[in-house]
């Protein structure tokens, strides 16, 4: 996590000046020094660095450059539209990929092997944004059942708020969905070739009862590694899909922040992303010894 902090602080100081950008361009250069002199940034990179990271040490994010409000709140402010959209992805495409790479297993070389493997190749081959425009202009533009952005409408119950995750969602779920069928269908394969498989058929306890029972927990190894890999790909596909749909969230949040150069703001993403990839390791490790029994930690 520190080495992670010291490359974004670095590239950070690479991507252009901040006080420049916040002054103008028609400001002179004791104006220029002048506001580098009241946010700190007259001070060489490795001091601005230590500075920030004695503030984090004791719980202080810093200050937006842009909004003038902490970046603690802000974060706070964003963080639950983010895993909303976040948890509700996961779990859709979850549930695609377990039901079809199943099948698809199961009826190894059919037709329908065939077709939901070439759909899983397509899901996974095209870019998120371009998929979110080709949603975009077929159910909001073409046939207009859909909201092309926002999170809400004034005035509307919250429970009917569920149409605007549809297609953010939707983008979310089966672009990463069409990773999962294949891998999902891959684990499932090499558990229907092992022996205590082919003993489970011979007791007569049911096709259903053995695959989902005795095969797709044994297959939960590589499943579970990766989603564990997806959590953070979605934190950070989070920002370009925000973007497209105005959904306010962290995503939205840092590409405002990176477009203004607040560095503060910047940073906080950062950090906030970086702990993200870290827990989701740590939580795939422990999620191998409940999905396994041969597992065990020392």
């Amino acid at each position: 996590l520190f080495g992670i902090t010291v490359i974004d602080y670095m590239l950070m100081n690479l991507a252009g000046d901040p006080v420049r950008m916040m002054a103008g361009p028609k400001a002179n250069a004791a104006a220029l020094a002048l506001k580098a002199k009241q946010l700190g940034m007259d001070q060489p990179v490795y001091v601005r660095y230590f500075r920030w990271l004695s503030h984090v040490l004791s719980g202080d994010l810093g200050i937006s450059y842009k909004t003038f409000q902490p970046v603690s709140e802000m974060i706070k402010t964003h963080l639950g539209s983010t895993l909303i959209l976040m948890g509700a992805s996961l779990a859709l495409s979850l549930v695609i990929a377990t039901i079809f790479g199943v099948y698809a297993a199961v009826h190894q070389h059919s037709k329908g092997d065939y077709v939901i493997v070439t759909f899983a190749f397509l899901g996974q081959s095209i870019p998120g944004f371009f998929f979110a425009l080709i949603l975009v202009y077929i159910f909001s533009v073409r046939l207009g059942l859909l909201p092309s952005s926002g999170m809400k409408e004034l005035g509307v119950a919250t429970s009917m708020q569920f149409k605007y995750m549809i297609l953010p969602v939707s983008v979310l779920a089966l672009s990463q969905a069409g990773n999962n069928i294949r891998y999902i269908r891959s684990a499932v394969l090499e558990i229907l070739n092992k022996d205590y498989m082919r003993t489970a058929k011979g007791k007569g306890i049911g096709r259903f009862q053995t695959i989902f029972k005795h095969g797709l927990r044994n297959a939960l190894i590589p499943i579970i590694t990766v989603v564990g890999m997806e959590i953070p790909e979605l934190f950070g596909g989070s920002i370009i899909i925000e973007q497209i749909f105005s959904w306010g969230g962290l995503g939205l949040m840092t590409m405002s922040a990176i477009l203004a150069r607040d560095v503060p703001v910047i940073m906080g993403a950062c950090l906030l992303s970086a702990v993200v990839v870290l827990l989701s390791n740590l939580i795939t490790d422990l999620l191998y010894a409940i999905a396994d029994p041969t597992i065990r930690l020392k």
